[in-house]
């Protein structure tokens, strides 16, 4: 095995056991001298690849969160493909991220941290999935606001949930917490109306612009001047632009 090869495998084994210790103790069970050990290293290779302890945790988030998402994204193809309903799809991301949360309260706490998370590729590409779950509920014409809030709307949702039932003891934890937030969540984000004849103008408005892109009889002027009339109909931020 050449260096490179060698250096890319204590990298991974030290990612590996840093992840399994602080899913089991938390990040103060992530240290410097406790990693080495269980990944059968010196201490100063830790330095040597990652600088410091925030960097070996940065390198964990990244490696946790990047797993998940593509198991996440699997798992929407899947639904997509085999037609699953897109609501049903919705419902089963939020419970699976409720129950990562609720059991990793240590890797949970590590991958909500705004300054570790704010620049990760894999927490973005976390965000897409979710994204995608949503864009199909919008392309159903389901949603009564923009694609981009309702995204906003579920991800602090989630957050919130998973924090408060970490934040209360186990033996006192109400079971039917994370669905009474979801039915909360869909009651401010759904149309009532199954049936297209019986949408409203802005479920409409947001189903048009969810699949106004797969209009490839337009010119990308067309395009562009098209999704800024329905994003202005929404009230969809620029930056929510697909």
């Amino acid at each position: 095995m050449d260096a490179p090869s060698r250096r890319s495998d204590t990298r991974s084994r030290i990612v590996d056991v840093a992840a399994r210790l602080l899913q089991e103790g938390g990040p103060a069970a992530v240290t410097t001298r406790g990693v080495a050990e269980a990944a059968g290293v010196q201490a100063p290779a830790i330095y040597r690849l990652f600088g410091d302890k925030d960097g070996l945790l940065d390198a964990v988030a990244e490696h946790v969160i990047a797993t998940q998402v593509s198991s996440k994204a699997a798992v929407v193809q899947a639904a997509s493909v085999g037609g699953v309903d897109p609501l049903d799809d919705l419902r089963s991301g939020w419970e699976a991220q409720i129950a990562f949360g609720v059991a990793n309260p240590g890797l949970f706490r590590l991958l909500s941290d705004p300054e570790r998370v704010v620049n990760s590729p894999a927490a973005q590409a976390g965000r897409r999935v979710l994204e995608s779950r949503v864009h199909r509920v919008a392309a159903a014409g389901r949603l009564r606001v923009s694609e981009r809030r309702a995204v906003d709307v579920i991800q602090a949702a989630g957050i919130g949930t998973i924090l408060t039932l970490l934040s209360t003891p186990v033996e006192q934890r109400d079971p039917g917490l994370a669905d009474t937030v979801f039915e909360a969540v869909l009651a401010q984000v759904l149309t009532d109306a199954p049936q297209p004849e019986q949408l409203g103008p802005m479920a409409i408005a947001v189903a048009f612009r969810a699949i106004a892109p797969g209009f490839d009889v337009l010119s990308d002027g067309e395009q562009r001047l098209l999704a800024e009339w329905l994003d202005r109909i929404v009230g969809a931020p620029r930056s929510g632009r697909r």
